[in-house]
């Protein structure tokens, strides 16, 4: 089976396709950051025009790369939520309008749960059980995964995502936008020590999270002490540890709480190397393994798309014609296949 993997939730096109047999046979990308960052974030009309202009380009430029035609694809899956509804409504129109005029099933693919199973593109893929942490600009949720569909809520941020708050944190500091992995990127010049940002919900019992504190802390202790280059790298060093700290004591307490040792981090925050490092730590001393998207799979992507889409299509689920977009759709009301 060959899928053909849409994804055009935020302001990243991305376009794949993806063989049962031979894995990932193409993958196009098109980040719009230059287009947004003027304004310091997504302009979410801008961005819904940008899908426009490139979603068919790079579905033609993928079937190009993988050698074949319309004939040649078994089914399209589409990313359908959550995100930016005009964003969504452009891919979604596209994928189903191709499907019906293929003649192909077509599959609507809850976007998280594309970056949850991500790491199954890779040859060391985990093994169900596992507990998911997923964190991106727009999420930050721990989930336990019993299988395809089958997701428990443990918690989430009950405010910012762990993404957003480097963003806007980054913004702060004058940062250009993206900010957060040139805000990661500069704490890599700070002084762990300097300064010290409590670590959010941490000393509560649960597993929901909240991140949009340290963006204030972070405000008010520019303003006490100056934004020299050494101050603001120790800032963000500070800043950046107090994330890391309070994400990995959050996957220690959902590991025992769960009793598993299987431990999935996927969202454009996972390529974050302090917390691969603290996390793999974390494994290490728990005697458990942890599991990763490549880098070039952690940030939006066509290919996840696809690979979650197949697992529904060979499960029988497909889309009727009308076009579906979820902006905001909660993951654990996904049907299990």
């Amino acid at each position: 089976m060959r899928v053909l993997g849409i994804e055009t939730s935020c302001d990243e096109t991305g376009i794949a396709i993806f063989d049962d047999q031979k894995g990932i046979l193409s993958h196009q990308l098109y980040s719009q950051v230059k287009l947004h960052a003027d304004y310091g974030g997504v302009v979410p009309e801008l961005a819904s025009r940008d899908h426009v202009r490139k979603t068919i380009p790079l579905i033609q430029a993928a079937l190009l790369e993988a050698g074949l035609g319309k004939d040649d694809i078994d089914g399209i899956a589409y990313t359908a939520g959550p995100g930016l509804v005009g964003a969504i409504l452009v891919g979604a129109t596209i994928g189903r309008s191709l499907a019906m005029a293929w003649g192909k099933p077509a599959v609507a693919v809850h976007h998280m749960e594309g970056h949850l199973l991500a790491p199954m593109l890779e040859e060391q893929a985990p093994e169900f059980p596992f507990v998911a942490l997923l964190v991106s600009g727009g999420h930050s949720m721990l989930v336990r995964v019993d299988g395809i569909g089958h997701y428990q809520l443990l918690g989430e941020s009950i405010d910012d995502a762990a993404g957003e708050a480097f963003d806007k944190t980054a913004k702060l500091m004058g940062l250009d936008y993206p900010g957060g992995p040139l805000l990661s990127r500069l704490a890599e010049k700070g002084t762990t020590g300097r300064f010290h940002f409590p670590r959010p919900m941490t000393d509560r019992p649960g597993l929901d999270m909240s991140f949009s504190g340290l963006k204030t802390f972070a405000a008010n202790t520019i303003a006490a002490n100056g934004d020299d280059e050494q101050t603001r790298a120790d800032i963000a060093r500070a800043f950046e540890d107090a994330v890391v700290d309070t994400l990995a004591i959050k996957c220690r307490r959902a590991l025992k709480e769960t009793g598993l040792n299987r431990l999935v981090v996927a969202g454009g925050v996972s390529a974050n190397r302090h917390l691969r490092a603290q996390l793999a730590e974390l494994m290490e001393s728990l005697n458990g393994d942890v599991f990763y998207p490549r880098t070039e799979y952690c940030t939006d992507n066509g290919a996840m798309i696809a690979y979650a889409g197949m697992q529904r299509l060979k499960a029988g689920v497909f889309e009727p014609l009308e076009v579906k977009a979820v902006p905001r759709w909660p993951l654990d009301t996904l049907d299990p296949v």
